[in-house]
């Protein structure tokens, strides 16, 4: 009698199981060169000082920014070679007790940050701890009322997931609620890659005319979508006209000087949240 071959405990990984493996898949590179668009139109025109991007070290978001220091949060685990790409101040952190003094950044952005905690409303918390008044978040994330999230919600029943199986992906509308709560006002915000669930790189290059079909006849049915919002203070109002005094020239420091003193304001921010 021929032994029956045990049967495995589960089924095979799919290659792009993980987040990492699926940004590096045809879906994934076309997402990361959409959000890099969006990004880059959005922080340009955000003014301060410091600006923090959590996670997702494969994609520049603060690329177009100019504000002198820019940081990214990287958690002890993180590959760091994608890191090494880009003139990132790194931090090591986590995003649920952010390193930062309260009201000490002008800018975060969380990249599909939200959809893979274990407590998105507490990294929230955290990010309205420590953004100035006025200061700009931006999140951006896969959309559930899309054709993606139709293909991923079924195969969770039968087949493969398209996106990664460990993502709990969260609707535009509940994020509205939750900043809404925390009294951040939306400033704006965009949806885009319309093309279809599909994984083959040529496939997906001709599809290319799906984009401006999409933005135009169903625009909130785009697989991923970007929101920025403004943290307001209650109570707090511009009174009286602007001064009209002339501000003094800042000297202009060598590249050597200029970076000492980020490394200085980014050493001050950290130790002034574990004072």
């Amino acid at each position: 009698m021929i032994p029956t071959p045990p049967i495995p405990s589960q089924m095979p990984a799919p290659p792009w199981s993980s987040w990492e493996k699926w940004l590096q898949s045809p879906p994934g590179r076309y997402v990361l060169a959409w959000e890099q668009g969006c990004f880059d139109q959005i922080v340009a025109d955000v003014f301060g000082f410091h600006a923090l991007q959590i996670g997702l070290p494969q994609l520049n978001t603060l690329n177009e920014n100019r504000m002198p220091l820019q940081a990214l949060l990287i958690h002890s685990n993180d590959n760091r070679s994608h890191a090494a790409r880009f003139n990132w101040h790194l931090v090591q952190g986590d995003s649920t007790e952010l390193p930062f003094a309260n009201e000490s950044l002008d800018l975060i952005v969380l990249p599909h940050v939200l959809e893979f905690a274990t407590d998105p409303h507490q990294i929230l918390r955290e990010v309205d701890r420590v953004l100035r008044p006025e200061g700009r978040l931006i999140i951006s994330g896969f959309n559930p009322a899309s054709l993606w999230g139709a293909r991923q919600y079924l195969s969770r029943l039968v087949g493969t997931p398209y996106l990664p199986r460990d993502g709990q992906f969260i609707s535009l509308i509940r994020i509205k609620d939750w900043l809404e709560l925390l009294n951040f006002s939306l400033d704006r915000g965009h949806f885009g890659c319309y093309k279809l669930p599909l994984q083959g790189e040529s496939v997906m290059g001709k599809m290319d005319f799906l984009e401006k079909m999409g933005n135009r006849w169903w625009p909130i049915f785009g697989a991923v979508f970007l929101v920025s919002a403004i943290k307001r203070q209650q109570g707090m109002r511009m009174i009286g006209p602007a001064s009209l005094a002339r501000i003094p020239a800042i000297k202009q420091l060598s590249p050597a000087a200029e970076r000492s003193n980020i490394q200085k304001q980014l050493a001050q921010l950290t130790d002034g949240n574990s004072e």
